[in-house]
């Protein structure tokens, strides 16, 4: 099976956000996606972002076009979040993020009305239809079908690193999971999802997609729901390990962080340099201890099996690849990742929240809205309460 791999301008960046449409006064989930979508899309039409509906009718999408610069397409998250807006606030509809709702419950969502959703439920059943969660692509360019593969067993060891950054599923159904990320783990039991199998060419990955599409298991390529995964129709490699993030600020950082690795990496191909990489099984080991521990984890950083705090880790990683990040222009959404390590990742906020509202989940949300609107910092959320 052939697949083809599109031209892609190197370190390009493209963002996808999963949001949340949310009753204001409850601030419980609404189905209002498709009359949402029915307007925005018309009046998006010949804009550089795109607005789509997801999976439930609860949910709306918001993607950039291909930006030089994180910047560049951040800015384009930010104008089909405005666009957006123009029609949810008038509804009273609240936007917000996270990789889990505090309280809503997967029974009382409705289904877009599409047939490959209607498909994946059908095939998965329970666990379909307990896909109440959020999270966050981001592509990168790569110019070279080769460096697919090498660069991403080489980003995958840092999965964890952007899983705990990321983290923002502390709670399900009302539920305190103990988790900082109880998203990755439930999203990784649909068919296809989870870590990627620790393939090394692209011609592998071809005989990849033919088993899988000749046996039914998929119809093509965007049937792959790794944690990371080629994209061959946009010529990118898609990070997708992420929760969904709870600000654009914090979008931001997990992107230039994404673009900065990946560029990283590219230039040791060029240098003629062997890419780190680990093992398939420290790997998983990372993934399940950033979604149990979040910033608080210890991950394996080497094939030694050296262990490191995760915070730490990321701490000496920003500050050696700040040259790259000045030489991407993104300097500035890069040092957006200390200020995710100085402050707390979006789970830790929520937990604080809840405290200090003796468990009132409906606190919980209303502090992620306010947080999505760019409104009160932790601190004077926590001092309302």
């Amino acid at each position: 099976m052939t697949v083809s791999f599109a031209p892609s301008a190197r370190s390009t960046v493209g963002i996808e956000w999963e949001i949340m449409l949310a009753d204001r006064d409850s601030g419980d989930l609404v189905p209002r996606a498709p009359e949402v979508l029915e307007v925005v899309e018309a009046a998006t039409e010949h804009e550089r972002h795109t607005v789509t509906g997801e999976l439930l009718t609860n949910t709306i999408e918001v993607t950039s076009g291909v930006g030089d610069t994180v910047a560049a397409a951040v800015d384009d998250i930010a104008d089909a979040i405005r666009a957006v807006r123009t029609v949810t606030d008038p509804h009273g509809i609240e936007l917000l993020c996270a990789g889990s709702h505090p309280f809503a419950r997967w029974y009382d969502q409705q289904v877009t009305d599409k047939t490959r959703y209607h498909k994946l439920v059908e095939r998965t059943q329970w666990w379909g239809r307990n896909m109440l969660i959020w999270g966050i692509h981001v592509h990168v360019g790569v110019e070279d079908v080769a460096k697919v593969f090498p660069m991403i067993n080489a980003l995958s060891g840092y999965l964890g690193h952007l899983q705990a950054l990321s983290a923002s599923s502390p709670f399900w159904a009302g539920d305190r999971t103990g988790y900082a990320s109880n998203r990755a783990l439930v999203f990784q039991q649909l068919p296809t999802a989870g870590l990627p199998w620790p393939l090394t060419s692209w011609s592998e990955y071809e005989g990849y997609l033919e088993d899988m599409v000749r046996t039914g298991v998929m119809e093509d390529a965007t049937e792959v729901r790794w944690d990371i995964r080629p994209a061959p129709r946009w010529g990118t490699i898609e990070i997708r390990a992420c929760d969904g993030m709870s600000t654009l600020p914090e979008l931001a950082a997990v992107a230039a962080l994404v673009q900065v690795l990946a560029e990283h990496f590219s230039r040791m191909i060029d240098e003629g340099r062997e890419l780190p990489t680990i093992q398939p099984w420290f790997v998983r080991e990372n993934k399940w201890r950033a979604a149990r521990y979040g910033l608080d984890a210890k991950v394996i950083v080497d094939a030694a099996g050296t262990e490191r705090l995760v915070g730490d880790h990321l701490r000496e990683l920003v500050d050696a690849l700040e040259p790259i990040a000045a030489e991407l222009h993104c300097a500035k959404e890069f040092a957006g990742v200390r200020t995710i390590l100085d402050q707390g990742a979006s789970y830790a906020r929520q937990i604080r929240v809840a405290d200090a509202a003796d468990g009132d989940l409906r606190e919980v949300v209303q502090h992620l809205i306010r947080e999505f609107r760019g409104g009160p910092t932790l601190r004077e959320t926590v001092s309302l309460g």
